[in-house]
């Protein structure tokens, strides 16, 4: 990880701060709303242009792995989520949909990194990103409806422009770009040129948007703190939960420990970006739900990078039990 990914979590926590302050002007607070999903559409173009949809059939090559990812991200989760949701967030209904709108989508992106910390097989990880995209995106709508509906009336018509706009719009985007750049300055020049700057241009655009959606939506926050501290205890279940559940499932499939690795962090990891940038188009009069979604990572990075040394620890003891 370069210097600006290690220390993701204090820039989010700065972005925060940062917002909260500059919201204290209300004119300018109001100018700030209006940048919140262009900066998160340039950071999901970013995003895109890391996903070689070409890799996507690979993913059936390890039908066991797939097929374990798969059952875990979009059969499993969404019962933990709305059974985690339904015991501590059942009394603030805008919390509750934005802990769904998290669980429910896995990471595709940070999760390679923590996979390659680990030791992890990222090759194998990699090739299940596309379809973790895709799969999330056609379910998110009807995960929404089935988990919290009744506590939001939900318009589905605008949940579905929503997805388009944040999340085809900058897809297209993105392969327009890669086929002028492929076209005109070829493969080499786009990895070496392209690709190797996207992780901070990335972080980048989603540290502004969270600068932007607190200097416009902060007091919101600032008028119930003690809401969101109701996030905490949910979320960190729900990461124990899932991290027994991988490691029980990795065992008895008897995965080696670097697909074990990958199936861990590709059942934890979540896509608060994409969740947030959605978040914020269908439900632009529900701060609550989008503040959620940027609590998460605050939680999120710090217990993947403790998973990460758990997975490790016991990689050396595999290591030492074989030696």
């Amino acid at each position: 990880m370069g210097v600006f990914e290690r220390a993701q979590p204090l820039l989010i926590l700065g972005a925060v701060l940062l917002g909260l302050l500059m919201g204290q002007d209300d004119s300018f607070s109001l100018w700030m709303e209006w940048m919140i999903l262009p900066f998160l559409m340039v950071m999901l173009v970013g995003v895109f242009l890391q996903v070689p949809l070409k890799v996507l059939r690979n993913a059936f090559g390890n039908v066991t792995f797939t097929l374990a990812s798969v059952v875990i991200n979009f059969v499993i989760t969404p019962l933990v989520a709305g059974g985690l949701g339904f015991l501590f967030l059942r009394d603030t209904p805008e919390l509750w949909i934005g802990f769904t709108m998290l669980m429910v989508t896995p990471c595709t992106d940070w999760y390679l990194v923590f996979t390659s910390i680990s030791k992890g097989n990222v090759a194998l990880s990699t090739t299940l990103l596309p379809l973790n995209l895709i799969l999330q995106l056609l379910l998110l709508p009807f995960y929404l409806w089935l988990l919290t509906g009744r506590l939001h009336q939900l318009n589905l018509g605008l949940l579905f422009e929503s997805v388009i706009l944040v999340l085809v719009v900058p897809w297209i985007a993105a392969m327009l770009i890669r086929w002028m750049v492929h076209r005109y300055r070829g493969e080499q020049w786009f990895q070496e040129q392209v690709l190797s700057s996207m992780g901070t241009v990335q972080l980048l655009f989603l540290n502004l948007a969270i600068v932007a959606m607190f200097a416009s939506q902060g007091s919101v926050l600032l008028q119930n703190p003690g809401v969101l501290l109701g996030l905490i205890l949910p979320v960190l279940l729900y990461f124990l939960l899932i991290f027994l559940l991988g490691y029980g499932v990795a065992r008895s499939l008897r995965l080696s420990y670097a697909d074990q690795a990958s199936l861990q962090l590709t059942t934890l990891a979540r896509n608060s970006p994409i969740a947030l940038a959605i978040a914020l188009t269908a439900f632009p009069d529900q701060p609550l739900i989008a503040l959620a979604l940027v609590i998460g990572p605050l939680i999120e990075l710090p217990v993947l990078i403790l998973i990460s040394r758990i997975l490790l620890g016991m990689r050396r003891k595999r290591e030492k039990s074989f030696a």
